[in-house]
């Protein structure tokens, strides 16, 4: 029985991963750290596996996990210094193919979004991630209302950091 909660552990995992390389890609910009805050998120996952009671999808789990770890780990982590952009390189790796001027505005959005807190950075890759209000509330512990304020408010954040009026 053990071998196969072990097995149906790691084709979930497998078959999610990009929720964790997304995460960890927001919350880190240095790829040797993503990696450990990779390793870290499995290994959270895989401690509460034995919880999971299949209430919700999955990635619905995994992301509530994900999330929380990638929060408390950089939290425990006092060695480092909080950065306030992400590399140039990590924003071409999310999309090589894009023209320049589209390289410049993914740039541009992602270094808005390294800016917001963590809960705000939640909020919005659940957004990017096409995830409906009701899945982000679960995720996330707070109520369906309070998504869509946060989410309100956060996009003005954006768009005035994207849109600066000039003085």
């Amino acid at each position: 029985m053990a071998v196969q909660k072990q097995q149906i552990f790691l084709e979930s995992i497998e078959s999610n991963r990009g929720i964790i390389y997304r995460i960890c890609k927001l919350y880190e910009d240095d790829v040797v750290f993503q990696e450990d805050l990779f390793q870290e998120i499995v290994l959270q996952a895989w401690k509460a596996f034995g919880r999971f009671r299949g209430d919700s999808k999955f990635s619905t789990w995994l992301y509530r996990v994900a999330l929380n770890t990638a929060i408390t780990y950089l939290k425990k982590d006092k060695r480092r210094v909080e950065k306030n952009s992400l590399s140039i390189s990590t924003i071409l790796q999310i999309k090589s193919e894009e023209n320049e001027e589209e390289k410049e505005q993914i740039e541009s959005l992602y270094k808005a979004i390294a800016q917001l807190n963590k809960i705000e950075k939640a909020l919005v890759i659940l957004y990017l991630e096409d995830k409906s209000y009701e899945e982000i509330s679960e995720i996330l512990g707070i109520s369906v209302s309070n998504v869509g304020a946060k989410l309100s408010r956060v996009r003005n954040i954006l768009r005035k950091r994207l849109n600066p009026i000039p003085s």
